[in-house]
């Protein structure tokens, strides 16, 4: 079974799509983080969550 790890990024009110894309593309490309999803409130702020696998080696005896 796969399994993720999940960070969560606040971006506040105000901040552009631009600014928000290159936040979102500078952590999958450097981190190796993906979307995993975005809300995005009536009061302009958004919050990110980014997942990564985790990949753990098995022990060979």
């Amino acid at each position: 079974m796969l399994e993720y790890e999940y960070w969560e990024i606040r971006l506040p009110r105000g901040t552009s799509r631009n600014a928000a894309r290159q936040v979102m593309a500078d952590h999958a490309e450097y981190g190796r983080w993906e979307l995993a999803r975005v809300l995005l409130y009536g009061d302009g702020r958004r919050v990110v969550t980014l997942r990564r696998r985790i990949i753990r080696q098995r022990r060979i005896m």
